[in-house]
C-alpha cells in the first residue's frame, strides 16, 4: 500500500487512480508498482488530494493525459509524407478486414 491516508482524495480522483491501476496491471506491472504509479499521476493530474479554501478547485486540465498524444504527434511529424500515408492505407485496410470480420 502506497503511504499516506487516501481520505483527502475525491471519489473521482479514487476512481481515476483506480482506473490508472488496472492499465498498467495489464501491462504487467506489479500490484504494488501500479498503485503506486496511479497515484503519482493523480497528484502530477490534480496538484494531490481535496483542498479547502474558495477557488482552489478549479479544472488542472489534466496535463499527464495529454502526453500521449503530444508523443504520437512529434513521432509522426519526423516521418515523410510517403510514409504517413503507407500507415494510413495499411490501417483503413485493417479497419475494413476487421469491420467485415465483425459483420459475419
Amino acid at each position: 500500500m502506497p503511504q499516506g491516508d487516501k481520505s483527502a482524495y475525491t471519489d473521482k480522483q479514487k476512481r481515476k487512480a483506480e482506473h490508472i491501476e488496472e492499465g498498467y496491471e495489464k501491462k504487467g506491472v506489479s500490484h504494488e508498482e501500479a498503485e503506486r504509479r496511479a497515484w503519482a499521476s493523480v497528484n502530477k493530474d490534480d496538484g494531490g488530494g481535496k483542498k479547502s479554501g474558495s477557488g482552489r478547485g478549479k479544472d488542472t486540465g489534466h496535463p499527464a493525459a495529454h502526453r500521449g498524444g503530444e508523443k504520437g504527434g512529434k513521432a509522426s511529424a519526423n516521418r515523410s509524407a510517403a510514409d504517413r500515408s503507407a500507415s494510413a492505407k495499411k490501417a483503413a485496410a485493417t479497419r475494413k478486414r476487421n469491420a467485415e470480420q465483425h459483420a459475419h
